[in-house]
């Protein structure tokens, strides 16, 4: 059968540091383990991190990370204010995405399914399912359907038709 069409589609092949993803991802496993056994952070055990995300150690009971969320590089996750003597929890649910460079701050909520956007500064809570961008962040979209790591459904689909036209 020839034409068989295969069920798992085409991913972009690995280049840069994603060819050593299983270093990565021990030293990310080793990070999480250090920050909730030695902070006390409440991080799930199938979240994700770049190594370069920032969690407030001040307050590190405060910081919450629900499962299949990913914090990316240079994140910020803000549990306290000293100048208002704020010390807060600061919660991301579950399927989320914190997009590059953004900051969370003290207090906020970031509902289930949603995503930040890269440099974004979240000063208010984000409903489920929706998409929060600027500085200060404001909703751009609702209605989101996302997958593990706050990655959209249709972002398989996307990734193997650039595949299939060369451009990755």
């Amino acid at each position: 059968m020839p034409d068989q069409i295969s069920a798992t589609p085409k991913k972009a092949r690995r280049r840069g540091l994603n060819r050593i993803s299983g270093v990565r991802n021990a030293l990310v496993g080793l990070r999480r383990k250090m920050l909730v056994k030695l902070w006390g952070m409440d991080l799930h055990p199938t979240m994700q991190m770049s190594l370069s995300a920032k969690f407030d150690r001040t307050f590190p009971i405060g910081v919450h990370v629900g499962e299949n969320s990913y914090v990316a590089f240079e994140a910020r996750i803000l549990t306290h204010d000293r100048t208002r003597g704020l010390y807060l929890h600061t919660r991301v649910g579950k399927n989320c995405f914190i997009g590059g460079r953004s900051m969370i701050l003290p207090g906020v909520e970031i509902g289930d399914n949603s995503i930040v956007a890269a440099g974004a500064i979240v000063t208010k809570s984000v409903p489920p399912n929706s998409i929060a961008a600027g500085n200060p962040a404001q909703i751009v979209r609702t209605g989101i359907e996302v997958g593990p790591y706050g990655r959209f459904l249709s972002a398989d689909e996307t990734e193997a038709r650039l595949v299939e036209a060369g451009l990755t």
